[in-house]
């Protein structure tokens, strides 16, 4: 069993992390308070390959592996949390969803762009009376013959307004319950597709979440993603593979605000000395460095059991649930080491607070994590 990152992955992660200080610490704080969609920034993350990691590289792609994504998912989520879910969105649930079930031509059609980042896609699967039970579906695609008329509603739709490409699920056959769930791939630009309002959330400020409404939307058949009623199979294969990379989100924010913890411990004084000479900061440093490394080992398990091709949705969810866990733990005594410093924008560790939170929600709740680990735990 080695633990060391290979010279490619060491590479892949510094080159992430310099970005992320050069080209996305800057103005951070005033994109969250306009909750400004990076989108200068999601550009050059493209340009670098950021956009499509996992992709193969004949559709354009980096064809990395799950590890690389993960190492450059951590070090995105360290300063901005509303970029990195925007890289996690297209990565892992568009672009690994089409490359692993669309059809050739659809795989020729849309990876190229979404890989290179010069177009955004997004997932919508969330109703407003659908979230953690996706059997529940009320948004319909009904066969035509030769397309499908797709109706409804999704909301909390990542990406929403910036994305040029969705990934709608949908019921095309109530009677056969999760069995008449398919998948479409359709394009924000078709007649009936209309964006609605931006959510004003606590936190990831900069990502752009919206509600996604379709009036008799006509997607082709060739639209259809995998064979007919393969769509709720799909969304939790897709989701599988996307809580890794929420948990890698979750470890970045973690680690940036213990980063930041540390380097304030160093310079503020307090009772003629460095705070980080005081045994109450120095003991919550070491739970969180335990905690982060914990949690990076379980991203790290999930993302390799991936590339591996064996069964990793126990390991993803459990990277998942404890990351997220971990996530707002440490913002959280963040905010304390800073004390009253922690409870202003300047410092980030408020921001990165609040960023924390969603990561125990989008993608399979902490509760659905529950779940899937315990009834795995009964089967045996």
């Amino acid at each position: 069993m080695l633990f060391e990152l290979s010279e490619e992955h060491q590479m892949i992660r510094q080159a992430a992390r310099d970005f992320a200080q050069q080209e996305l610490l800057p103005g951070v704080i005033e994109r969250d308070n306009k909750q400004e969609f990076p989108a200068a920034q999601i550009a050059q993350m493209g340009e670098l390959g950021l956009m499509g990691m996992m992709v193969s590289p004949q559709y354009g792609g980096g064809g990395m592996d799950t590890v690389s994504y993960v190492l450059a998912m951590e070090e995105i989520s360290k300063v901005d949390a509303s970029a990195s879910v925007c890289m996690s969105v297209n990565n892992s649930l568009v672009c690994w969803g089409l490359e692993s079930f669309g059809s050739e031509e659809l795989k020729q059609l849309y990876l190229p762009a979404l890989a290179s980042g010069q177009k955004i896609g997004a997932f919508c699967l969330s109703e407003p009376e659908a979230g953690s039970d996706a059997t529940s579906q009320r948004t319909t695609a009904l066969d035509q013959g030769d397309h499908y008329l797709l109706n409804g509603t999704k909301n909390w739709i990542t990406n929403g307004n910036s994305a040029s490409y969705y990934i709608v699920i949908a019921q095309t056959d109530v009677a056969k319950g999760h069995k008449g769930i398919n998948a479409f791939l359709v394009e924000k630009a078709w007649p009936g597709v209309q964006v609605g309002k931006k959510e004003d959330k606590m936190g990831i400020r900069g990502s752009d979440t919206h509600s996604i409404m379709f009036t008799d939307v006509k997607v082709p058949k060739t639209h259809r993603i995998g064979e007919d009623g393969f769509g709720f199979k799909f969304a939790m294969k897709v989701l599988s593979g996307g809580r890794i990379g929420i948990a890698a989100q979750a470890l970045g924010i973690a680690s940036g605000a213990m980063e930041l913890s540390i380097k304030y411990a160093k310079e503020r004084k307090a009772f003629g000395t460095e705070i980080m000479n005081h045994q109450a900061i120095q003991f919550k440093l070491a739970d969180m460095a335990t905690e982060i490394e914990a949690a990076r080992l379980l991203c790290l398990k999930a993302a390799w059991l991936k590339d591996q091709h064996l069964n990793y949705d126990i390991a993803s969810a459990q990277a998942k649930l404890f990351a997220s866990t971990v996530a707002m733990k440490v913002t959280t005594e963040a905010v304390q080491v800073h004390g009253g410093y922690g409870y202003v924008k300047e410092y980030h560790v408020e921001r990165m607070m609040r960023d924390a939170k969603i990561t125990q929600i989008y993608e399979g709740t902490s509760e659905v994590q529950r779940i899937v680990i315990s009834r795995d735990l009964i089967r045996g």
